[in-house]
């Protein structure tokens, strides 16, 4: 019997059903009826924060938040040096002296090569010093060294091998980047004549007319917020305390795609589609979100046999025209805050997978007994979120600039 007295009882009886005391018993039940609702009200204007809150939320215990990102280590550089080490000539093998942009993405027993893949030569490293000279050999090509690669050449970074004895080899360790944001306090208050009680039962937690356009309105704030926000944190010396911002993630998108809307064709848009699938290490499924003039050159193209244009393919709750290419799906979406923010030739492409939203705050409608405190004879419902969004591999994402 003590078992029975000390849990906690699941039902209400003796007084009717309200907000509060159904609270009490399950508290999880109104915040999970409302995160529902909140999904359902016009996705089609704020795509982003409609995919965040269907993708990967975690709940945080921090306004601010920390975060690391990591991307692929690159696997092309440009030779500043490329010559014949001397000394060597009793070598079996010509020996060549390497120095490129960047030493750190290559290490010895890599392999890389130099111009066409095909025809040209493949080179092998067979140590690094310390000051990143590199001495390599040559397999293919001409071998004379009439086929070097000058200064300013590309080299790609291919397979390392190993000799059989080998049982160790240089270390790879990809370090992630750490980086932060900020948890901004996202709050709307809606006030009514009718007790706030009586929503439960009367409406099942459905929105009313004005509460769907509170929602509605603070979706659209967040959602710039979202996207072009400024990260930052200042002292309300009137409040007397902190107030953050959330940073957007416009900001922390990985590259830039330039692309000339008066000449955009069907090439510029397979360069596009190529430079946002491309070298990076995301999923062949994203998002654009773009301006109306990004849209309309989209619209004046026509399909071909590489790219084909699906419209209405739904996802997420948000109607997509749907680009299908080799390189991957692009799901294309019409975003008026683009225009409203003065940028209606640009866009962003988004990895889905790899936008995490952190939550600090649940969104939550919190009433307040006005009437009972004497101030108003209304009661009020203050709709709270506190919450920010990240982005995981920021090469996944990319800014589209129409000129």
């Amino acid at each position: 019997m003590a078992e029975l007295t000390e849990k906690k009882d699941e039902f209400i009886s003796g007084k009717p059903l309200t907000t509060d005391n159904a609270g009490d018993v399950s508290p999880a039940l109104l915040s999970n009826a409302i995160d529902k609702a909140i999904v359902k009200i016009r996705p089609m204007a704020t795509p982003l924060d409609q995919i965040s809150r269907m993708g990967h939320v975690r709940r945080v215990d921090s306004v601010e938040v920390d975060y690391y990102s990591v991307d692929t280590r690159a696997d092309r550089d440009v030779v500043k040096r490329f010559s014949q080490k001397r000394g060597e000539e009793g070598a079996e093998e010509t020996i060549y002296q390497l120095e490129v942009e960047h030493p750190s993405r290559f290490e010895a027993t890599d392999t890389f090569t130099a111009g066409d893949a095909v025809t040209g030569a493949m080179y092998y490293i067979l140590s690094k010093g310390p000051d990143g000279v590199m001495l390599c050999v040559q397999l293919g090509g001409r071998n004379d060294g009439s086929d070097l690669p000058g200064e300013g050449a590309e080299i790609v970074r291919m397979g390392r091998a190993a000799t059989q004895l080998d049982v160790q080899t240089p270390q790879y360790a990809a370090l992630p980047t750490k980086r932060s944001n900020y948890c901004q306090i996202f709050k709307m208050q809606i006030e009514q004549s009718l007790v706030m009680k009586l929503s439960h039962k009367e409406i099942g937690w459905d929105f009313n007319d004005q509460q769907e356009a509170a929602v509605y309105d603070m979706r659209l704030g967040m959602e710039k917020q979202f996207l072009f926000g400024r990260k930052g944190k200042v002292y309300d010396h009137l409040k007397q305390e902190s107030v953050t911002f959330t940073g957007g993630i416009w900001h922390q998108a990985g590259k830039d795609i330039n692309v000339d809307l008066a000449t955009f064709d069907s090439k510029a848009l397979v360069d596009m589609l190529c430079a946002a699938f491309s070298e990076n290490s995301g999923s062949r499924r994203k998002v654009l979100l773009a301006g109306r003039d990004l849209i309309s050159a989209l619209n004046k193209l026509d399909n071909t046999r590489v790219i084909t244009a699906r419209d209405q393919v739904t996802q997420w709750g948000i109607d997509f025209s749907e680009l299908q290419s080799k390189f991957g799906r692009l799901f294309v979406v019409y975003s008026d805050i683009f225009d409203t923010m003065g940028m209606p030739g640009n866009g962003l492409v988004i990895d889905p997978e790899y936008i995490q939203k952190h939550v600090f705050i649940p969104f939550t409608a919190d009433t307040l007994d006005l009437r009972g405190s004497g101030q108003r004879n209304t009661e009020a419902t203050v709709l709270t979120e506190s919450s920010c969004l990240t982005l995981r591999y920021p090469e996944a994402h990319a800014r589209v600039i129409g000129a």
